[in-house]
């Protein structure tokens, strides 16, 4: 039989179909010697052990929907925070990025079996935005009303210059 290329043993492609012959027939018996052997593991085994006992939950991170639009003066986010605390938001700013975080917090009155349906999202989210235009961090304003966080960050303005005035420095 001929040795199998390493895309062919990845994807399980075949392109001589006679290269199976001898594993698939009926008097083969599968073993060590074989190139498509399976290996076996002891239910001992420290590396499985436990694995179909105890499920592993994934905890995901929601990301935050959205708005982002610009005024002539800054660039403005919206996003819907109810039922999260403002003491729960860590909004952090550079010149050209923000990013939301947040936790809301579960308050669980039934049973999962007794839900009908379940469509809000609870726990963590995070949201990093890229902000097209360069922003005054210094500037910057959050505020919270019946749940629509708002973030108003003023524009740096490309056009403004100013003029100095050179000094003298007299020497003693």
């Amino acid at each position: 039989m001929k040795k199998l290329s390493f895309l062919e043993r990845l994807t399980g492609s075949v392109t001589n179909g006679e290269q199976y012959d001898d594993v698939l027939d009926e008097e083969h018996e599968f073993g060590e010697d074989d190139e498509v052997s399976v290996k076996h593991y002891e239910d001992d085994d420290s590396e499985f052990h436990g694995q179909e006992d105890e499920p592993v939950e994934e905890v995901q991170e929601g990301e935050l929907p959205v708005d982002m639009y610009h005024t002539g003066d800054a660039v403005v986010i919206r996003a819907l925070v109810a039922g999260v605390s403002p003491d729960d938001l860590d909004i952090a700013i550079t010149r050209d990025m923000v990013t939301i975080k947040g936790i809301r917090e579960e308050y669980q009155e039934a049973t999962n079996d007794d839900y009908y349906h379940r469509e809000l999202f609870w726990g963590s989210f995070t949201r990093t935005l890229l902000l097209p235009e360069e922003v005054l961090i210094d500037e910057a304003d959050a505020q919270e009303k019946h749940g629509l966080l708002e973030i108003r960050l003023p524009k740096v303005d490309k056009d403004r210059s100013t003029r100095l005035k050179v000094k003298t420095k007299i020497s003693k």
